[in-house]
């Protein structure tokens, strides 16, 4: 959702899962579960202090009612994950049989993914939304299975709203840098608007301006990295860093930890995601906030879509079967609402859409999915993009020139 879409909330590495114990292969056991085609391994990303007991509380019903299959599981941060794939990537013997992160397209074009109709039943299928469909597909053939959606909107403190004499939350990034100044003026610690541009999730950040200036990251084809909007929504970044309006030193700052600062009350405005509400409740319930569409340039209503992924790699021993039995589990109705519920992001099957109506998340978010943009995680040059952005766009806030950063992303994704 991290995208997400990527959504990590939690930036704890934690190593621990299911049977797993530690030797050369990244998932425990030994190697001739590899070449067992009812033992699975499954590597999955952190998304809440409670992702793990949701995998675990699944992985065991799963195995009572099917007795002859193991999952094992790994998890890890979004921080860590990346590199965790690229080295257990390297060997089969290494490879996940299930792997949930974000981009898929790179494994899908070097070959190495099963399509999404032979680990799942049609019925699954036919369950999921089209627009994320078309996203998990590519050249017509679906690769991923979307796990579930999460989109941003812009979070906003009422009591310093009410302090600095702000009667409504901005529309245009305009009002947004007036809003902020006059939050900014208040002191006692307080920033106007929380700008994370370090590494955990740059590219989320930043699509928000860039969207708001009509940029993409794709023509549908090509990575569009350094186009004239593209320039105009990180011009706006760095002129808001510029105006002193932001926490300290936004181009080292992660999503989490500010995310926490603004649930203290430290903040004015932060773009946040769904698990965000839950977090207020848990963190801090006397918080007083409300949420508004994402600012833009010229005050046109859009938002960063993110759609994390579920997808299986192909191995010498033909495990699809076993993935095919664990993976309609997961996507049958009571399971799936009930993790995506404990996760407090949004469905991406009707089912879960209809199981989930009444869920405080669905009514705050729900409403932003017609209006979401996503990243082109089709295109497999999208990776490389990505990991330039978070590399890189942060400089922006300490002199660098947005055309030049830029055109330096765009040579990495070529």
């Amino acid at each position: 959702m991290k995208r997400p879409l990527r959504g990590a909330l939690s930036t704890v590495a934690l190593l621990s899962g299911l049977a797993l114990v530690a030797s050369s292969c990244g998932f425990g056991g030994s190697k001739s579960d590899s070449n067992d085609p009812n033992t699975l391994t499954f590597l999955a990303p952190i998304y809440s202090d409670g992702t793990k007991s949701e995998w675990d509380k699944i992985i065991s019903d799963f195995e009572k009612a099917n007795p002859s299959i193991k999952v094992n599981l790994q998890m890890e941060s979004w921080t860590d994950i990346p590199n965790v794939v690229r080295t257990d990537l390297q060997n089969e013997s290494s490879t996940p049989d299930i792997l949930n992160i974000d981009a898929y397209s790179t494994y899908a074009s070097d070959g190495k993914l099963y399509p999404a109709n032979q680990i799942v039943d049609n019925s699954v299928l036919s369950d999921l939304q089209p627009s994320f469909i078309k996203n998990a597909s590519m050249n017509g053939t679906q690769w991923a299975l979307p796990l579930f959606a999460s989109t941003r909107t812009l979070f906003y403190n009422t009591d310093l709203f009410t302090k600095a004499g702000i009667a409504a939350p901005p529309k245009t990034w305009a009002e947004l840098t007036d809003d902020a100044k006059k939050i900014q003026a208040l002191g006692g610690g307080v920033s106007g608007y929380g700008l994370p541009l370090g590494s955990e999730e740059t590219q989320a950040e930043t699509s928000l301006w860039t969207f708001g200036a009509g940029g993409n990251w794709s023509d549908g084809t090509n990575i569009t990295i350094d186009t004239p909007q593209n320039v105009a929504g990180v011009q706006a970044i760095k002129a808001l860093a510029s105006a002193g309006v932001t926490q300290p030193n936004p181009g080292a700052t992660n999503r989490t930890p500010l995310i926490n600062t603004f649930i203290q009350g430290q903040l004015g405005m932060i773009e946040g995601l769904p698990p965000v509400i839950s977090m207020i409740q848990q963190k801090n319930p006397g918080l007083k906030y409300a949420t508004a569409p994402t600012p833009t340039q010229d005050g046109t209503p859009v938002t960063l879509g993110v759609a994390d992924h579920l997808m299986a790699f192909k191995k010498k021993v033909d495990k699809t079967a076993a993935i095919k039995k664990f993976l309609d589990f997961f996507y049958q109705g009571a399971t799936y609402a009930s993790f995506v519920k404990a996760e407090h992001f949004i469905p991406v099957t009707t089912s879960g859409a209809q199981a989930m109506s009444d869920d405080p998340v669905v009514k705050a978010f729900g409403a932003t999915l017609p209006t979401a943009k996503f990243y082109p995680s089709n295109n497999p040059k999208w990776a490389a993009a990505e990991g330039a952005m978070k590399q890189q766009l942060g400089t922006v806030t300490t002199g660098a020139d947005p055309a030049t950063v830029l055109k330096s992303i765009q040579q990495a994704a070529s």
